[in-house]
C-alpha cells in the first residue's frame, strides 16, 4: 500500500448518519409498525387514485402514481426497496409493505433536534443535509469510542432515534465508515486499515464516484477500491482527465485533506414538487395555481427562517417528455415576501410555452443577501437577466 502524508496532525473526523431517518421518525409515531417493512414516500392522493382509502395501514400494493420512495425501513430494504426507487416498482418487490406519506415538517424538527444535541458536545459541525453531519473531534480529549457512544446517546435522548457513526482521519473515509455497521453502529478506522477495510468495497461506495464513472471504471476492470488503487494512472487519465484521475488515486488510498466547514453561505433556496399525474396548464389551471402559490409561500418561509432575501426568482418545469426548462428574473431590490415571489415567478412562467403536460414544478431564489429589513413592497423587474 502506498503511504501518503498530507498533514502532521492526525485528525479525527466523524460522519454521523441517522438510521433510515424518515422511516425512523414515522416509527416514533407508529411504534406498532416496528419490525415491519415500511415505505415512506408519495402523497396520500396516490392511494386515492387506486380507489383505496389512504390511511396509516395502507399497503404498498394499492399505490398508483409516479411517486418515489423517500426512505424505507431496513425490513423493506431487505426486499430490494431503496430511496429514489419508483413506488410502483417498490410495490412489485414488497407489496405488503406499509406505505406512509412523507411528513417533512416532522423530519425537519428531528433534524434540528439531533444537530443541536451534537452541538452541545462540540460546535465543530458541518451540516451535510437533513440526516447527516461531519464532526471534527480532533481537539476533544476523550478517545474515539467514548466520544462516539456519548454522541449516539445524546442523539437518542434528544430524538428517540439511532444513528451510525464513522470516525477516521478524514471526511472521505468517515463517510464510508458510517455505512459499514448500520444500523446503530460505530466504525473507527485508521489509515493502516484502508487496505483491509476499504479496498474490498465497490468503487461506488466512494462518495464522488457516480453512476457514469462507475460504468467506465467497470469497463476498465476496476470494480473495487483496491482495483482503483492498483490501476495505472495513465489508463485513468485517458478516460477521466488529469484532475479527476488525481482525485481518484487519492480517494483509493484514503487521502482527503478537506476541512470540516462549520459555516457556509447558501447560494440559493428552492422548492419543487413532482406531480402524481401529469397536469395540463389549462384543464388543471386551478390545481397548478394552488400548488404554485404553496411552493412560493414555502420558499418565502425558508428565506425568512434563514434570514435571507433574494434578488433573483426563477421557475423550473419538467414536461411529460422529461424536457426541463428554467426561467429567471432579477429584481432591483431583494425581497423575501411571498406575494412578491409569487408575482415574479408568475412572470417567469409566462415566458415558457406550455405546450405539454407538466410532471414537475419548482421555484427558486438566488442572488441572496442577508436580511436587512427586507423590502416587501412592489418591486421593479430587471428583464435583462
Amino acid at each position: 500500500m502506498v503511504c501518503r502524508t498530507v498533514t502532521s496532525v492526525i485528525r479525527r473526523i466523524a460522519h454521523l448518519d441517522m438510521d433510515a431517518f424518515f422511516a425512523s421518525v414515522e416509527l416514533l409515531r407508529r411504534p406498532d409498525l416496528r419490525g415491519q417493512p415500511v415505505v415512506v414516500g408519495g402523497r396520500s392522493d396516490g392511494m386515492r387514485h387506486a380507489g383505496t382509502k389512504a390511511g396509516p395501514d395502507a399497503r404498498l400494493r394499492a399505490y398508483t402514481g409516479r411517486g418515489v420512495v423517500t426512505t424505507a425501513t431496513y425490513e423493506a430494504r431487505a426486499f430490494g426497496v431503496h430511496s429514489g426507487m419508483g413506488l410502483m416498482k417498490a410495490a412489485a418487490l414488497a407489496p405488503d409493505a406499509v406505505l406512509l406519506p412523507a411528513n417533512f415538517d416532522a423530519y425537519r424538527q428531528a433534524s434540528i433536534a439531533f444537530k443541536a444535541a451534537v452541538a452541545d458536545i462540540t460546535p465543530a459541525i458541518e451540516d451535510r443535509g437533513i440526516d447527516e453531519i461531519y464532526i471534527d473531534l480532533t481537539s476533544l480529549p476523550d478517545d474515539s469510542h467514548t466520544l462516539a457512544r456519548r454522541i449516539k446517546q445524546t442523539v437518542r435522548e434528544a430524538t428517540g432515534l439511532t444513528c451510525s457513526i464513522g470516525i477516521t482521519p478524514n471526511k472521505l473515509l468517515s463517510k464510508i465508515a458510517s455505512e459499514l455497521d448500520k444500523p446503530d453502529g460505530i466504525t473507527i478506522l485508521h489509515m493502516r486499515d484502508v487496505e483491509a477495510r476499504i479496498w474490498p468495497l465497490s468503487v461506488r461506495r466512494v462518495n464522488g464516484i457516480g453512476p457514469k464513472a462507475g460504468v467506465i471504471l467497470a469497463g476498465l476492470g476496476v470494480n473495487t477500491v483496491g482495483d482503483l488503487a492498483r490501476a495505472a494512472p495513465a489508463l485513468l487519465r485517458a478516460h477521466f482527465g488529469a484532475a479527476y484521475t488525481a482525485w481518484l488515486v487519492d480517494a483509493a488510498h484514503g487521502v482527503d485533506s478537506r476541512p470540516v466547514i462549520t459555516e457556509s453561505e447558501p447560494k440559493s433556496f428552492s422548492r419543487e414538487t413532482t406531480f402524481e399525474r401529469d397536469l395540463h396548464a389549462v384543464r388543471d389551471r386551478a390545481v397548478l395555481g394552488n400548488i404554485f402559490t404553496h411552493l412560493c409561500e414555502r420558499l418565502a418561509a425558508d428565506l425568512h427562517r434563514k434570514g435571507y432575501t433574494a434578488r433573483t426568482i426563477g421557475v423550473k418545469l419538467r414536461f411529460d417528455d422529461f424536457r426541463t426548462v428554467t426561467r429567471d428574473l432579477s429584481m432591483q431590490v431583494a425581497s423575501q415576501d411571498a406575494v412578491t415571489i409569487r408575482r415574479v415567478a408568475g412572470v417567469c412562467l409566462k415566458r415558457v410555452g406550455m405546450v405539454r403536460k407538466l410532471r414537475l414544478l419548482g421555484v427558486r431564489a438566488s442572488a441572496l443577501q442577508k436580511d436587512g429589513n427586507a423590502d416587501t413592497l412592489q418591486q421593479e423587474f430587471d428583464f435583462s437577466s
